[in-house]
């Protein structure tokens, strides 16, 4: 028997509570509530329609580099992810909700805390400044505390840990969870020196949030490689997406009574510690030269370059080369910065992929997930031959 969709707008006049939002999804989890979409579209029709009855939650992609998708997240999947993370972090705790609920993250933020049977500390809406964090987590009374960031989320929080309230609240987190983009090692070296304990989480909406925690799959995720691109499987996977069986039988597959979701990103999985490192995204690839050159993998160095950490690096038609990568930032570049990122890329993926040219941009249009909305920087760019 199929169970009512309802939208639940998480933007604007009608946004409703992550509290409220939270007491909607607890019902669903047990079955007896409508499955939510929470949304940051109008609530103008709160009915969606029907999914399937084990369906709790149905999550929208954030679209970044492709259309967005309705992924549809069972009351097992998401019950399942919060008891790996659970035991993955070092028991059940209360959490501090730092993300939008419209993506997997912040949902996964409520449902831990209602395994858990925590009550989550909301920080408001929009950007925080460091010391309003520090206010909201010292509200924090679980032994537990864990938070979910974005890279910049946490950038800006070790930048301001010289205040010593402020590296206090980070050192009481048993763990800062962060993903949704590669974090760029010098973080992660800030972290370590600082003493706060960082997690880097790899996974998906359509893995019911992060299912890879430092590398390692959490649970009963298993991971593997076909043709150079990442596939996952376990009980956190999505039962697809909604009206939309053709992309679901392209990204799920049945091997052999196993279901795998081809994730799209190119990576590697270590055959004797089954430690998974992600490469990149497949369709985020270009032909140079003749030669594929891994857009991602361009960006990766060009950020570790003093002045670059916001770069973004997109692809362009050229007639010579056939496609190009080029460096776009808010931060211009010196021409010593730029020799030095064409030099590097050089010598680390080959002369195909040294950047072409450098944009400078008035800011790098972001998604709420922190991510950068590489379609709409493409289209601020103006592209020449």
């Amino acid at each position: 028997m199929p169970r009512p969709l309802r939208l639940i707008p998480v933007n604007g006049p009608e946004a409703v509570d992550p509290r409220e939002l939270m007491a909607l999804l607890r019902e669903a989890l047990a079955g007896r509530g409508d499955a939510v979409l929470p949304s940051e579209a109008s609530a103008e029709q709160r009915s969606m329609g029907t999914v399937p009855r084990r369906v709790a939650a149905v999550i929208e992609t954030s679209g970044s580099t492709d259309a967005p998708k309705r992924v549809m997240l069972s009351t097992d999947a998401l019950l399942a992810s919060a008891a790996a993370s659970a035991d993955a972090l070092g028991g059940p705790g209360q959490w501090l909700l730092a993300l939008p609920t419209h993506y997997v993250a912040g949902l996964q933020v409520l449902v831990r805390s209602i395994a858990a049977e925590t009550t989550p500390v909301v920080l408001p809406l929009g950007h925080v400044e460091p010391h309003d964090f520090a206010a909201y987590a010292e509200t924090m009374t679980e032994p537990l505390r864990y938070v979910s960031l974005v890279p910049v989320q946490l950038a800006r929080l070790l930048d301001a840990a010289d205040d010593p309230r402020i590296l206090a609240v980070l050192r009481r987190f048993t763990a800062i969870l962060v993903g949704g983009q590669a974090i760029r090692p010098e973080i992660m070296t800030q972290a370590d020196h600082l003493g706060v304990r960082v997690v880097r989480t790899y996974g998906s909406s359509e893995t019911s949030g992060g299912c890879v925690y430092n590398g390692i799959p959490i649970g009963n995720t298993g991971a593997r490689v076909v043709d150079g691109q990442l596939q996952l499987t376990g009980a956190v996977l999505a039962d697809g997406y909604l009206d939309d069986p053709e992309r679901t039988a392209e990204r799920f597959l049945d091997v052999h009574g196993v279901r795998w979701y081809a994730t799209g990103d190119l990576g590697e999985v270590d055959s004797a510690t089954g430690e998974v490192r992600v490469l990149g995204r497949a369709d985020n690839v270009i032909i140079s030269g003749g030669v594929k050159v891994s857009l991602d993998a361009v960006e990766a160095i060009v950020r570790a370059l003093p002045g670059l950490g916001d770069a973004v690096v997109l692809g362009e038609d050229n007639r010579e080369w056939g496609q190009v990568p080029v460096v776009v930032s808010a931060h211009p570049p010196s021409s010593g910065t730029r020799a030095d990122a064409a030099e590097a890329v050089g010598a680390a993926l080959g002369r195909a992929a040294r950047p072409a040219r450098f944009v400078a941009v008035a800011v790098i249009p972001m998604l709420a997930s922190g991510k950068p909305d590489r379609r709409a920087l493409a289209a601020q760019v103006t592209v020449r031959d």
